[in-house]
């Protein structure tokens, strides 16, 4: 036996034995690293959900282009089946512009639109999917959707109304209020405005800088048992 093996014991190793190693390491792990941030703070919370409210009147503020830039760039970044992203928005800052609106509006909503300082018309292409081989180079999406007309335009509606409300909580996250409603004539605002058929009048969202003197009381809501069940 050569000395090597003598030393393991005298067992007959034609190759030296392998060593083995214990290594203790302590790691931190980023929450980012996996994919998730840390929770949001009380104030975030508020200004987002539980102290943000729906505004039917503002201040006497001009909204900056630049914050309805931001906002929408927010709420693109939330997710869309196959990214088709089919929300389409048109902003109504003057009041040549938004007197164009006044005919399709619902009476109750007529004077508060028309002192808001900016009125966002927010509609979805139903003709995304032309758009699907930039948005989804992955696979082919677009068979999905063409020449199907129904098909696509409920998954236009559906997508787009996603993108609606990322956009409400982006209008908040950037410092604004918002007053969504849906009491309009899509027919209406589409004839005005989407005269070629290709965007469908989905929300109107009046914005600026709420009146908090004047909101409503808030509404009830349900409570998780009410609305939710775990299986």
């Amino acid at each position: 036996m050569n000395a090597r093996a003598a030393e393991c014991g005298g067992s007959l190793l034609m190759n030296p034995p392998i060593a083995t190693w214990e290594i203790r390491m302590t790691i931190t792990v980023d929450r980012k690293s996996l994919g998730r941030g840390e929770p949001l703070g009380a104030a975030a919370m508020a200004q987002l959900f539980t102290e943000a409210r729906t505004h039917h009147h503002f201040r006497e503020l001009a909204v900056p282009g630049t914050l309805l830039r931001e906002a929408l760039d927010l709420a693109k970044m939330g997710p869309t089946a196959a990214n088709q992203q089919p929300l389409r928005a048109l902003f109504l800052r003057s009041t040549d512009a938004k007197e164009r609106l006044r005919p399709a509006l619902m009476p109750g909503n007529v004077e508060k639109t028309m002192a808001a300082p900016v009125v966002a018309i927010m509609g979805h292409a139903v003709d995304f999917y032309q758009q699907l081989p930039f948005l989804f180079p992955h696979a082919d999406a677009k068979s999905l959707f063409a020449g199907n007309p129904e098909f696509a335009a409920r998954s236009a509606a559906q997508n787009g109304t996603l993108q609606v409300a990322y956009f409400i909580l982006a209008l908040r996250a950037v410092g604004l209020d918002a007053g969504p409603m849906t009491g309009f004539d899509p027919a209406k605002v589409e004839q005005e405005f989407f005269p070629d058929g290709k965007i469908k009048a989905n929300v109107i969202i009046n914005i600026g800088y709420g009146n908090d003197a004047k909101v409503f009381p808030r509404g009830p809501r349900f409570s998780f048992d009410e609305m939710a069940t775990i299986l």
